[in-house]
């Protein structure tokens, strides 16, 4: 079943491309679950989701998370970037009495969106709410055009994984001001009061910079591979500093590696990263994703060090947990099923309320946790 080398993602695909064209199945029918994949393929849950993510970008497929995923026939323009059909077999013969959310996210390649998704899904299936998922790919431009192809099909509001932009996007603006029923989550707009929920970031680096100084270090580096210097990644830098500063250390700009990309068939040993590493510029490494956590564990093993004897890690989630408390990184649990959850009887009770006056908007905060594994240690002399 496997070309070792095609990526595992592109074999799936490619597999349910074959599937709907040889076994002759039409808009709206179900094709394999993920499990059956999973099992088929002998791959993780995360592959799956990239290859079925990709297939709906493509216009492909339909997913409807709880009940399945679906031929679809219905594509827009590829020029505009979105191509998700958003009905399911159910959501055509609901008529107008239905009850639907949408969702717009980034991308679902980790366990923080998965997890993030159920939360939201527990809620809305408990009241009654179907959901549709479009993903932006990180792109403004295809974020605008969700949110129009949403409130073009009636949905009764939006929850918005926002994408980081210099400049803001003004369907979201343009729903804020007409008073159209939507929750940010994770990021928000600085200076643009909505209604957002998010972990608490600076918690987060804070008790990272914490834990790692008991264990003696004192060379402590933060990395984002994000390209731009997003409200997220600045908030967990505040925390950083705030932390350093507060036990009196100063604070070494080297140490804050930002702005970079860093991708999986990139040779890691002439990553600039790895120089860093290598060379041990710094004894310990707060990593503001799992996957970039996994990139500097990886280049560590490659340089000839050990973790955590000779270098410990920190991720933000973690890219490891095939299931919760199967892990082997240290890293800063946000509570994303909780904040799905919150994020969802949220929307529901602006929903609820419909054009009643709004006096304030919420802005939750949650408290993460330090959860202690493996890629953590006292600090070794150098």
């Amino acid at each position: 079943m496997k070309n070792e080398r095609m990526p595992l993602y592109q074999q799936v695909q490619d597999y349910i491309k074959e599937l709907i064209h040889t076994s002759g199945l039409k808009e709206g029918d179900r094709i394999p679950t993920e499990k059956e994949l999973m099992e088929l393929f002998n791959v993780s849950k995360i592959t799956v989701v990239n290859a079925l993510a990709g297939l709906v970008n493509e216009g492909s497929i339909s997913r409807v998370p709880g009940r399945g995923s679906f031929v679809n026939k219905v594509k827009l323009d590829p020029s505009e970037g979105v191509s998700f059909a958003l009905r399911s077999p159910d959501e055509r013969e609901a008529g107008p009495g239905r009850k639907l959310v949408g969702i717009v996210m980034p991308s679902i390649e980790d366990y923080f969106s998965i997890r993030l998704i159920e939360g939201i899904q527990n809620v809305l299936r408990e009241r009654g709410y179907q959901s549709v998922i479009q993903l932006s790919d990180g792109v403004l431009e295809q974020e605008k055009q969700a949110i129009k192809l949403f409130k073009d099909f009636g949905v009764d509001g939006l929850l918005i994984f926002p994408v980081d932009e210099e400049q803001y996007n003004e369907e979201i603006l343009s729903m804020k001001l007409n008073g159209f029923p939507f929750v940010l989550i994770d990021r928000f707009l600085p200076g643009v009061e909505t209604d957002y929920i998010a972990s608490d970031g600076r918690i987060g680096t804070q008790l990272a910079v914490d834990y790692l100084w008991e264990l003696g270090h004192r060379e402590i580096a933060i990395c984002s591979d994000s390209p731009l210097q997003t409200i997220t990644v600045q908030e967990r830098i505040d925390g950083y500093m705030f932390a350093l500063k507060n036990k009196g250390a100063l604070i070494n700009p080297a140490h804050m590696i930002t702005e970079f990309s860093l991708k999986t068939s990139d040779d890691m040993q002439a990553h600039p990263l790895f120089r860093y590493v290598k060379n041990r510029m710094a004894t310990a490494y707060i990593t503001l994703n799992g996957k970039l956590g996994a990139h500097v564990h990886q280049m560590a093993v490659q340089a000839g060090l050990n973790v955590p004897e000779d270098l410990s890690i920190i991720t933000f989630d973690d890219s490891t947990a095939i299931m919760e408390g199967v892990t082997a990184f240290t890293h800063v649990k946000q509570f994303e099923h909780e904040i799905g959850h919150k994020a969802a009887e949220l929307l529901l009770g602006r929903i609820s309320a419909g054009d009643e006056p709004r006096s304030k908007y919420s802005k939750i905060l949650i408290k993460p946790e330090l959860i202690v594994r493996h890629s953590t240690g006292p600090c070794k002399p150098v």
